[in-house]
């Protein structure tokens, strides 16, 4: 087996992982992470031929720009606290911690390349964490947190790791310049965030083909983490700028088919990167037990306790941190998601799993210093780095759908189908308003005009029936029913309708393009 087909079995894999994961149980991350270690077990696999420097660049900038289209830059500001205290505030001590530990415990680490092993198993991993609680039923708001956590400890870990390896290189330490460098850093990254965002909005708007500008989202990661990485700030956070900036203001509501499109581009994309980097960490099990020849116990011993560390520190943060959340929380902190009970907490506690950015950090690390030597025990720090990935995904990766089971935690179904009910009813109320301010302008029949408004009202009911039951229940009930006989007779209709558009398409004379372009009609259409 070639790196090729490596690779196409890892793809293959992420999309199995998916529905085997459903029908299992379990998440699809961890699954994935297990073939992965499979795969590094049998003789025929070759291991991994990544240059370490262009891990972060390929897996990154992709899986942070999926992330971020599933929220919005008003949640992250409605949840500054909790994610400034875990996000932040956390990565700083659990780095600290770890580094401690592991320069008194590991014979010739220096401080500086201890501090780099704290800032790489620091950050929980933002994919992982979501994908395995999103498919618990778990309340949105710790979804909400464990998602804002995830993607601004990256940001945090990952200047922390380039100022900690800088150090170790050069031999230098400086406080007062690795504040400035994490200051700078960060300035510079939103900067580079705001005006590629800007500029990216401008494009769509001169693209206008769905096509293209699908294809131009899948671009600007990749220029967002490069162009503040060659400026000298955080990829990450350029990301994180970039695509707040493209959610909030590059959303057009009438541009149906490209946000159809993009939302479907973008699922097949995370489903696909996030299982090659997961089945990554497992494949570099190889170059981790080579790491241990001959110390075994030593490496695994030094592992335990880091993980120990990074478990118990988490622990040890959340509960004072979720306390005085909650002292600080007021009436007026609308959309402050924070834990309700120690219950919450615990779950919280236990999904800070370690992931790919963890190992791609541990991976990227260089092979020698400014004076050629080689980089400080190097080899050790990617052993426990995979040790602690290892332990954290799969040990609570794997219990966490129990303990979400044991402690009885589950989603507040009744107060999203609140939130549904109302955004229906403001759905039904702009119709209505728009119709009256069309008869304002236009001569409608009164029968027509009827017909229209009771079309507005059968919006909202489609998105939530529960709003029937404010007005005449009945009769609504009626209508939805003959619309429900109607949606499908008509489904029947354009069913045969694109069954002949398809045969057409095979015969001779046929212009593939044109019968494309007729199927894409009616495929819309399919979807009104």
């Amino acid at each position: 087996m070639d790196q090729l087909a490596l690779l196409f079995a890892l793809l293959l894999g992420a999309v199995v992982s998916v529905p085997v994961g459903e029908r299992l149980r379990l998440p699809a991350p961890v699954l994935m992470t297990v073939f992965g270690i499979v795969l590094a077990l049998l003789e025929f696999v070759p291991n991994v031929d990544v240059p370490p420097e262009l891990i972060l660049p390929l897996l990154l900038p992709p899986l942070l720009y999926a992330a971020v289209r599933r929220t919005s830059w008003r949640q992250f500001a409605a949840n500054v606290r909790p994610i400034l205290l875990l996000a932040v505030a956390l990565v700083f001590v659990t780095t600290f911690c770890v580094a401690a530990v592991a320069h008194a415990i590991v014979p010739g680490l220096p401080l500086t390349a201890a501090l780099a092993l704290g800032a790489l198993v620091a950050p929980p991993d933002p994919v992982a964490a979501t994908a395995v609680a999103g498919k618990l039923g778990l309340p949105r708001r710790l979804v909400s947190i464990l998602e804002g956590e995830g993607l601004f400890n990256d940001v945090t870990a990952i200047v922390l790791y380039h100022v900690a390896v800088a150090a170790a290189v050069s031999g230098t330490f400086s406080p007062w310049a690795a504040g400035r460098d994490l200051v700078l850093s960060a300035v510079v990254a939103v900067a580079v965030g705001l005006v590629l965002g800007w500029a990216t909005n401008k494009a769509m708007d001169l693209l206008g083909d769905p096509t293209l500008q699908v294809a131009l989202t899948l671009l600007v990661p990749f220029a967002a983490y490069v162009l503040a990485e060659e400026l000298h700030g955080s990829g990450v956070l350029g990301v994180l700028v970039t695509a707040l900036f493209l959610v909030e203001y590059a959303t057009d509501a009438d541009d149906v088919m490209a946000r159809l499109a993009g939302h479907t581009f973008w699922d097949i994309v995370d489903t696909l990167v996030t299982g090659v980097a997961f089945g990554l960490v497992g494949l570099e099990l190889h170059n981790a037990v080579n790491t241990a020849a001959g110390h075994w116990g030593e490496l695994l011993s030094w592992s335990a306790a880091v993980v120990g560390v990074v478990v118990l520190v988490r622990l040890a943060w959340l509960l004072p941190a979720t306390w005085l959340t909650k002292r600080l929380h007021t009436a007026g902190d609308v959309g402050e998601e924070i834990p309700l009970s120690w219950r919450e907490t615990v779950v919280m506690w236990w999904s800070g799993m370690r992931g790919v950015a963890s190992v791609a950090l541990a991976l990227a690390i260089p092979l020698e210093t400014g004076s050629g030597a080689g980089f400080p025990a190097r080899g050790e720090i990617v052993f426990i780095a995979f040790g602690v990935v290892l332990g954290t995904l799969l040990v609570q990766g794997l219990t966490l759908p129990w303990l979400v089971g044991r402690l009885g935690v589950r989603g507040d179904t009744g107060r999203e189908k609140e939130l549904e009910r109302r955004l229906a009813v403001r759905a039904a109320k702009a119709a209505k308003r728009r119709l009256r301010e069309i008869e304002d302008v236009e001569e409608l029949p009164e029968d027509l005009s009827e017909q229209l408004m009771r079309r507005a009202f059968d919006m909202g009911v489609r998105i939530s029936p529960d709003i029937a039951e404010d007005e005449r229940r009945e009769a609504v009930r009626q209508r939805a029913r003959r619309l429900k006989r109607i949606r499908r007779i008509e489904q029947d209709m354009l069913s045969a309708a694109r069954h002949e558009v398809l045969t057409a398409r095979s015969e001779p004379g046929a212009d593939p393009e044109v019968v494309d372009r007729v199927l894409r009609h009616l495929d819309v259409r399919s979807l009104r």
